[in-house]
């Protein structure tokens, strides 16, 4: 019903068939075009988005000192709403803020993580990073658990460095645990950011936070076009299924290859 909506038209022309007309509203709007360039930078960011939680997911399993302390302490912002996520970050990224009062004491000037359109998006993705780490993380140890100890122990008889021992063993063990993670998180990444969006910079500055369900909210709620919300909601749909069967297959190719 959605795909169909986006064939028709808003306002006078409400429930009339316009054809394209939507998506090429789309294409023209300079707003709609920056949603879609932050969609490929979230692209570009999904392997740190998903190497953190590994990362700290292997330091667990390894057994580091306090490693269940900081099972617990890495899993608690996933349990915080976005809403309160964007509201503790505004004040710690303010212009004026304590992390800006710490640069400053260090000899550095203060940077203005959400009124620079240059940085804002890397302070919210960085944001939903921190926020939804967690979740992974559990996602890793459960496939930690499925992971052969005697392969471990083989590498550090054999001397394995710690790097080798991720990239050689590890990371060809849990490729099953990666595609899915690599996945999921690119969708969180598409569809779960509209809360930090909405309290952090609201789309701002200039546009530049725009991703497309905040564009689609936009369009819906503010804007009263449904049937162009309809449209973008068409053209997310189909970045996640493309990106997504990409992920899938480039994934599944290098652990043949492996």
């Amino acid at each position: 019903m959605g795909v169909n909506f986006s064939f028709t038209g808003d306002g006078e022309g409400n429930g009339a068939t316009v054809g394209l007309d939507n998506y090429a509203d789309l294409i023209d709007d300079p707003l709609f075009r920056t949603a879609l360039r932050n969609v490929g930078l979230l692209v570009l960011l999904l392997p740190v988005a998903v190497a953190i939680p590994g990362l700290l997911a292997t330091f667990i399993y390894l057994r580091v000192p306090g490693h269940r302390f900081f099972r617990s302490v890495y899993f608690f912002p996933a349990v915080l709403s976005p809403v309160i996520v964007g509201a503790i970050f505004n004040l710690l990224l303010a212009f004026d803020g304590p992390l800006n009062d710490v640069l400053g004491g260090s000899g550095v000037g203060p940077v203005d993580w959400l009124g620079d359109p240059d940085v804002a998006m890397f302070a919210v993705v960085g944001v939903h990073i921190w926020a939804t780490s967690g979740m992974a993380l559990v996602v890793f140890l459960a496939g930690f658990a499925t992971l052969d100890p005697a392969l471990l122990d083989a590498a550090r008889v054999d001397g394995a460095s710690l790097a080798r021992m991720i990239w050689h063993v590890i990371i060809p063990g849990l490729s099953r645990t990666i595609q899915f993670v690599v996945v999921t998180t690119m969708i969180g990444m598409l569809t779960s950011m509209f809360g930090l969006l909405y309290v952090m910079t609201s789309g701002g500055p200039e546009g530049s936070t725009y991703l497309p369900e905040y564009y689609i909210w936009v369009q819906q709620g503010q804007m009263s076009r449904p049937a162009l919300a309809s449209a973008a909601s068409t053209v997310l749909f189909l970045i996640m299924l493309v990106v997504g069967l990409l992920q899938v297959g480039l994934l599944r190719r290098a652990g043949r290859e492996d």
